[in-house]
């Protein structure tokens, strides 16, 4: 196959800073490729290299003539009077009059119909970042740059542009912090680690994969070198003396100064933390009656009669499209805003940490993070402050710099720190992962996983809505309800109504009524059948789950219990959690096994479905 673009020996650095060095890979025709590294480490830049907005300190970037680049940018520009006069501006020479295929995007980006007659400056700066994107994906570029698109996109616009960058014909390049989304579109993972590129087949998972295996095998044998040096070190000073051995001892010198000495491995920084807790002694933390929200009087409600009850270990998604009132209701919850009718009520011992979306704006630019950190708190010493600060990788100088100059993942950090100086048992999360790289996602992901309280969180990212909620907050089909089930329940039983692959384009319309008709029969027979396969083996998954965790929660009590016995001396007691603890280890060990299959059997099916609805939506 031959290679579109070939980048050879690239070298980029800012000052002192070095970003990639001696950086080579291609991109074949066909390959979406995800580009992963950590915040500051470049992804950006790159793509700023291959789109010619900047150049390489050194190496080259070859592509072919008439190649084109669409490179989603942030800087807003608009010259035509109407949303759809400019989304059409992106439309291919030869195509300008398809303004069908600009609406289907515009649609499956979140603008109504009425919205194409809008001006452009007539939308917020998210919308109009939409709107820039949107006439890129109309220009079918041979390369196709996306810099965290979802971040100005809602849920069921991430799920339409998961399933438009599935079909893209060309070449794509994705930087994103949402795995799932990532992991859902691409084919190739193209990673900057160690200052160096590696391009690999496959998804994220097995680019971490293969990367933490090559590591683990250099250090082992950078130890083994390290062994074997200080043997002939050992041999050389214990017999440098002795005249007999003089010709082995400068033998050895000799071989030791040819031997490279490989470099212990840096270990990369790491978000690494978990949310103190208070304890909770009701079983209902807070319970929302009636509840009822307009920021007029005389206006419109967002929220209209929510009745929800959130236990002590609930897990609480709220979803929806963008504007619909999701911060509006955690602000309610945080207490910053009162209803306009019904009631909150919150358990006595109720204590609250709060992520807001706005709270960035509260940050003080002339405070450093150390003085914000003690300013959140009088009880909060400055080892405390610095303890913190470096859990969340601002260790030593970074520590004293300043608000003003962080970036929008340095300051969500500084926010997340500030979660940790005061203990809580009902933590509320408005969009905590935007800014955030994927590394740190994932650690937020594992220490909201860890933390005991109940957990409120406003979210777009899917893989945050399946891995920790167990009950929703549903904004759809303008109005809001409670949904007590996980968000895979919900998409099974319910679904957006605004979902894109339900949205007929403009072509669709045309098509004859009784058409249209069956083609909703047999897509409403098909969603049927999938929840008759796919709920029972949910259920069973669950159950499976379940007894895992019982049975691992017994066998922790067994072997407390053992220590405790072993330290009495009581050997009936400690020959009976023995044999137990053996019974609880065979039976776990089956549980997974079932587990393993269960999941393999969830997961095909889930696919074959997603597979026929693709399907019959595309026909």
């Amino acid at each position: 196959m031959i290679p579109l673009i070939t980048a050879v020996n690239l070298a980029k650095a800012y000052g002192e800073q070095v970003l990639f060095t001696e950086a080579t890979f291609r991109i074949n025709p066909g390959e979406r490729i995800g580009l992963v590294g950590r915040n500051g480490h470049g992804k950006t830049t790159l793509l700023r290299l291959l789109a010619g907005e900047e150049e390489p300190d050194q190496g080259t970037i070859s592509m072919p003539k008439h190649y084109t680049i669409g490179y989603l940018q942030q800087h807003l520009k608009f010259s035509r009077p109407t949303l759809l006069e400019e989304a059409c501006l992106g439309l291919p020479a030869g195509q300008q009059g398809e303004s069908w295929r600009v609406e289907k995007i515009l649609l499956g980006l979140g603008f109504s119909k009425e919205d194409f007659t809008r001006p452009p400056e007539a939308f917020s700066g998210g919308f109009q970042v939409r709107l820039n994107l949107a006439k890129i994906l109309a220009a079918e570029p041979n390369l196709l740059l996306l810099d965290e698109p979802s971040n100005y996109l809602d849920i069921t616009s991430i799920r339409w542009l998961v399933r438009f960058l599935q079909t893209w014909k060309n070449e794509l390049i994705l930087v994103t912090h949402d795995r799932q989304l990532m992991d859902q579109v691409i084919t190739h993972t193209l990673g900057i680690h160690r200052q160096k590129l590696r391009k690999l087949a496959g998804n994220t998972a097995k680019y971490y994969e293969q990367i933490a295996k090559e590591e683990e095998i250099y250090e082992k044998t950078r130890i083994n070198e390290e062994k074997k040096r200080k043997e002939i070190e050992t041999f050389i000073n214990r017999f440098r003396a002795k005249a007999t051995l003089s010709s082995r001892v400068q033998s050895r010198i000799k071989m030791l100064e040819k031997r490279e000495r490989p470099e212990k491995l840096a270990k990369p920084e790491v978000l690494a933390f978990s949310f103190p807790e208070a304890p909770m002694p009701g079983k209902v933390v807070l319970e929302a009656k009636g509840l009822s929200f307009a920021y007029q009087p005389a206006g419109p409600l967002l929220i209209d009669n929510l009745s929800f009850t959130v236990g002590q270990n609930d897990r609480i998604g709220i979803i929806g499209p963008n504007g619909k009132g999701k911060t509006t209701l955690l602000r309610l919850l945080a207490g910053e805003l009162k209803p306009t009718k019904g009631f909150l009520r919150g358990h006595p011992a109720l204590q609250t940490g709060y992520f807001g979306q706005t709270n960035v704006e509260r940050l003080d630019p002339q405070k450093t993070i150390l003085e914000e950190l003690l300013a959140t708190s009088p009880a909060c010493t400055l080892e405390q402050a610095r303890k913190i600060s470096g859990a969340f990788m601002f260790r030593g100088d970074l520590a004293h710099k300043k608000i003003a100059v962080l970036s929008g993942g340095e300051k969500s950090r500084v926010l997340l720190s500030k979660l940790l100086l005061a203990p809580s048992n009902l933590l509320l999360l408005d969009e905590p992962t935007n800014h955030l790289d994927m590394e740190a996602c994932d650690s937020l992901l594992e220490a909201l996983d860890a933390y005991n309280g109940a957990l409120i969180l406003v979210t777009h990212n899917e893989m945050y809505l399946h891995a920790l909620v167990n009950k929703l907050i549903v904004f759809d089909r303008d109005r809001v309800f409670f949904f007590d089930g996980n968000y895979q329940r919900f998409l099974d039983e319910i679904g957006w109504a605004d979902d894109r692959e339900d949205a007929p384009s403009p072509k669709a319309e045309t098509a004859p009524a009784n058409d249209r008709k069956a083609l909703r029969q047999e897509r409403a027979e098909l969603i049927n059948r999938r929840s008759a396969v796919l709920t029972p083996l949910a259920a069973k998954i669950h159950q499976l789950e379940t007894a895992i965790a019982t049975l691992e929660e017994e066998l922790e009590k067994n072997n407390a219990a053992l220590v405790a016995a072993a330290t009495t001396g009581c050997g009936e007691t400690i020959a009976k959690l023995a044999k137990r603890n053996a019974e609880i280890n065979t039976e776990t060990e089956k549980l997974y096994a079932e587990l393993v299959k269960a999941t393999d059997d969830y997961e095909r099916a889930a696919a074959v479905f997603e597979a026929e609805l693709r399907k019959l939506t595309a026909g």
